[in-house]
């Protein structure tokens, strides 16, 4: 067997020279290498006795190490059969053994892994970009998954001299008496590695082996510099964990999220200080934009920009800021179910469900058009349709903010389209998001498969519809029978007290969200259905449910308006100008005249004339879109330049948002209500 192991060797070491040595374009190489090993001006007998000399070492090697194997199996079951030992020190002294044998073997294979290297870089041609950037991912893997198995090692050598550790305290308490205090403080150690034992989540070890999880390598980077001012030890450097930040090799930055000693608490500095700053610089950027006649958001926008990556860069958790600012909005479309009634939501039901559909399967008409003329793919004309289809829903919150007002003479209220199509776009953001995965399949099938794909989407459909019907029925079955006595609960608990309030407010709203999360419908539905069944109770309840959660939305919303402006690049803008400008007139034009005709057609004729506010009100990009956009650019829909166009356009139609809205406020709603209206 060794002696075959041998020749196989031999075979492997030399085949590669046998080959490489008649092709006259890979004969340098073959010097090269000679030079490395032997020096300058090799012999061909000194090439062969360095091969032979190198074999035979190795073949040493490996016989001396299954000779040592063998030993340490003799060993193991030496220690398995001495009864004087103790469960505990047999276990300790077996483990041992096993981590020395992983050495030998993984050492072994690491010298097969560098030959097979070695083989098939010689083979390969020094001139193919592709074949060395192939083995070079290759070694890459081999090199993590050897780090891999270096750290776990090292974890268990750790362990092993815990065991020693405790194997001779144990033993110097059973040669000496043990005062009271010693007693005590014993059995608090062993309570609390007991501890540490059950909360300890083996989180490497049961995610390392799952599919689709990929061995890299990152940075670790200490934030605080201060410590090196007070000279502190790298052991208290590394227990910081919380100050710690990972980088990989795309330049993603990672914190920590959950540690593995879970007695000690910790805080993210980094979260800190960014809401603290983004709390600071809102203030006089919102007092600007009120001084010159802007909204308040804008001022909010600004602040983001200037903190982000196009300004300052100084905010550091970026995906924690876009989270909180998601809260935001929960809290903004509850607000604005508040001020929904049901009674009005019965009204323009037909119109908010009928509205949004026709207009986005007429932007995914013209896209597809404009896809054909500009040679773009389906897929990409679908998604940007899409996506340029949808319109912000918190923007058009604010625009409506304090105007609700009743029907007059059997008319139909603009605020009430207005937020029931709103309200239906979020529905079919759902929607999308549920299709995406099949969209992007779409793009790499053969025309084959196209009805399989058409039948996926009609499936998703109608379980779409299916959870709305279940959502509209747990609704109703809520506003029947729980709601009231709910909220009468609530208010008898609250009397002096809004704490009770608020968290029975928060907490229903936060179950609304989970249970449409659940049935695969959008959380901003949730929110909003949260606020419509409150606002059922009557006009008393919602004004003092409104007086309480109003701060809690203000201030979040702030964040979300800030967290927007993190992704607005404003030197892209100037670069771009022109062509950004025509691209969001056209948006913003096309949006506008198609809500026009699809109001005509389905708005009664008394209500004609509410048209022109609904229309000015959709006529602006979603930011949502920023969301859909990275998806779609991580799963190869579409390109960088896409993306980033996508982002631009979205940001300067919301810029121009308030002045479309003012504009049809001026022309269409009479004088003494539009104070509230703007």
């Amino acid at each position: 067997m060794k002696a075959t192991g041998f020749i196989s060797l031999w075979m492997l070491v030399s085949l590669p020279c046998g080959q490489l040595a008649n092709p006259a374009e890979h004969e340098d190489v073959v010097k090269h290498a000679i030079k490395l090993h032997r020096g300058k001006g090799a012999v061909i007998a000194q090439r062969k006795q360095w091969v032979l000399e190198s074999c035979r070492k190795l073949s040493g090697l490996l016989r001396q190490k299954n000779v040592v194997l063998n030993k340490l199996k003799n060993a193991i079951r030496a220690v398995e059969k001495d009864a004087g030992l103790s469960d505990e020190e047999k276990l300790f002294q077996v483990h041992t053994f096993e981590i020395f044998q992983k050495e030998l073997n993984e050492s072994e294979n690491s010298v097969f892994q560098a030959i097979h290297g070695l083989q098939r870089a010689l083979q390969g041609d020094y001139k193919d970009v592709v074949n060395m950037k192939e083995s070079s991912r290759q070694r890459l893997e081999a090199l993590r998954e050897a780090a891999i198995k270096e750290e776990m090692e090292y974890v268990e050598l750790l362990a092993a001299e815990k065991h020693q550790v405790e194997a001779l305290k144990n033993m110097q308490h059973q040669n000496k008496s043990l005062s009271m205090l010693d007693e005590i403080l014993e059995d608090v150690r062993k309570a609390a590695d007991r501890l540490e034992e059950e909360i300890e989540e083996h989180a490497f070890d049961d995610n390392k082996s799952v599919r689709g999880v990929n061995f890299e390598a990152v940075l670790r980077v200490e934030e605080d510099e201060a410590n090196s001012k007070r000279n502190a030890s790298k052991r208290e450097v590394e227990d910081d964990l919380g100050l710690s930040m990972l980088i990989d090799s795309q330049n993603n930055q990672y914190i920590l999220t959950k540690p593995r000693d879970s007695t000690i608490p910790r805080a993210d500095h980094h979260f800190i200080k960014d809401i603290v700053t983004i709390g600071m610089l809102s203030l006089p950027c919102g007092w600007l934009c009120t001084t010159i006649g802007l909204p308040t958001m804008f001022g909010y926008i600004i602040c983001g920009v200037l903190l982000g990556p196009s300004g300052l860069n100084s905010i550091k958790s970026i995906v924690q800021v876009e989270t909180l600012g998601e809260f935001g909005v929960f809290f903004t479309l509850f607000l604005v179910g508040l001020e929904f009634s049901p009674e009005r939501l019965r009204k323009v039901w037909k119109i908010s469900l009928q509205g949004p559909c026709y207009m986005t399967v007429l932007m995914i008409a013209f896209g597809l058009l404009w896809g054909h003329l500009l040679q773009i793919r389906p897929t990409q004309s679908v998604f940007i349709s899409t996506c340029l289809s949808l319109s912000s829903t918190p923007l058009v919150s604010r625009f409506l903010a304090g105007s609700v007002r009743g029907d007059k003479e059997g008319d139909i209220d603009y605020s009430s389209v207005l937020l029931g199509m709103l309200v239906m776009q979020d529905v079919q953001l759902g929607l999308f998001i549920a299709v995406m995965p099949t969209l992007i399949q779409a793009g790499a099938s053969t025309y084959s498969s196209v009805f399989k794909e058409i039948l996926r989407i009609l499936i998703l459909i109608g379980q779409i519809l299916f959870s709305l019907a279940a959502v509209f029925l747990i609704c109703l079955v809520i506003k029947t029978y729980l709601i009231g006595p709910y909220y009468r609960k609530l208010h008898a608990e609250s009397k002096g007290n809004k704490e009770i309030l608020i968290l029975g407010i928060t907490a229903f709203i936060f179950l609304m969200l989970t249970i449409t999360e659940l049935l695969d419908v959008s959380m901003e539905l949730g929110c909003f259905l949260a606020g419509a069944l409150i606002s059922s109770q009557g006009h008393m309840v919602s004004e003092e449910i409104m007086s309480c959660i109003e701060p809690i939305r203000d201030f979040l919303a702030i964040i979300f308006f800030a967290s927007i402006g993190l992704h607005v690049f404003p030197t892209f803008v100037i670069y771009e100008l022109t062509v950004l400008l025509f691209l969001t007139l056209s948006v913003v034009i096309m949006k506008f005249v198609l809500a026009v005709l699809v109001l005509s057609l389905i708005l009664p004729k008394t209500s004609q004339y509410i048209k022109w506010i609904v229309s000015a009100g959709l006529a602006q990009v979603s930011e949502f879109s920023f969301v859909l956009g990275s998806r779609a650019r991580r799963a190869g829909i579409i390109s960088r330049e896409v993306y980033l166009l996508i982002l631009s356009v979205t940001t300067l139609s919301l810029l121009l948002a308030p002045a479309l809205w003012r504009a049809a406020i001026m022309k269409c709603v009479p004088r003494p209500e539009r104070r509230s209206s703007t």
